[in-house]
């Protein structure tokens, strides 16, 4: 397989303004088909811009995005999600007064056909099985029929990358999926998204930089507004100017 085979995104030269602000400066990425890439980099870096131009939040100010193959630059997140990208947010985005397997149900309606869309969901049997398969693989059966919003942030948070799974993207974006958990809760989550990795590729931007290394092949740094440095984790950790700009005494 060639260079180009390998590669599911290509960002070329993106750029974002916010009035006199330049937020993300003339960046280039490329993310290599399956495994975990990051984005990491300190407060005001410009990887949460980055990332919301990469899944279609925001339009460039100039550039291009790819995704295996097929430009959707201009494409909406919903546009993106027919070709294969899907995302979750730092905020838990969860119908909170519907059960889990509801939740699991309704994120894979898009996979049932078009005529099928305005049926009661008890008739959308693709979807209902997919929302089953997802219970099982993130571990939920025992909170099939509890209330999402009664389930622990940890829990939640699973639900949400089960919910963002549903409709089977070659792409996962994940956004800070573990903010606000306990240690267990991330560790536990760590785990999943490396699963979820094996057989879909995913996108992270993460706070936690030692969990960055530790599930990344690839890492992308930001500062200022521009890609500071990438390779593998290893590369990262001992690049002095990634080290000098961000991470100090921490990765030496």
């Amino acid at each position: 397989m060639n260079n180009s085979q390998s590669i599911i995104l290509e960002a070329r030269g993106l750029n974002k303004r916010f009035g006199g602000l330049i937020a993300v400066d003339d960046v280039s990425i490329s993310v290599h088909k399956l495994g975990v890439t990051s984005i990491i980099g300190p407060n005001g870096a410009g990887k949460s811009t980055l990332f919301n131009l990469l899944s279609g939040t925001f339009l460039p100010d100039g550039g291009s995005v790819e995704l295996d193959g097929v430009e959707i630059t201009r494409l909406s997140p919903e546009e993106r999600l027919f070709f294969g990208m899907a995302r979750s947010f730092q905020i838990t985005n969860l119908f909170f007064d519907l059960t889990v397997i509801d939740n699991l149900r309704i994120a894979s309606q898009i996979l049932e056909p078009r005529s099928y869309l305005y049926l009661p969901l008890r008739k959308s049997k693709i979807a209902y099985k997919r929302a089953n398969e997802l219970l099982e693989e993130f571990g939920l059966e025992e909170s099939r029929d509890q209330l999402a919003g009664a389930l622990s942030h940890g829990q939640q948070r699973r639900l949400e990358i089960a919910v963002t799974l549903a409709t089977r993207p070659k792409l996962l974006l994940l956004d800070e999926p573990t903010q606000g958990m306990s240690q267990v809760d991330t560790h536990e989550t760590a785990d999943l998204i490396k699963r979820v990795g094996a057989n879909t590729t995913v996108l992270l931007i993460e706070h936690d930089v030692e969990l960055v290394m530790d599930l990344s092949k690839t890492v992308f740094v930001m500062a200022q507004g521009r890609k500071l440095a990438e390779g593998a984790p290893a590369e990262v950790r001992q690049n002095p100017l990634v080290q000098a700009a961000y991470f100090g005494e921490e990765l030496a």
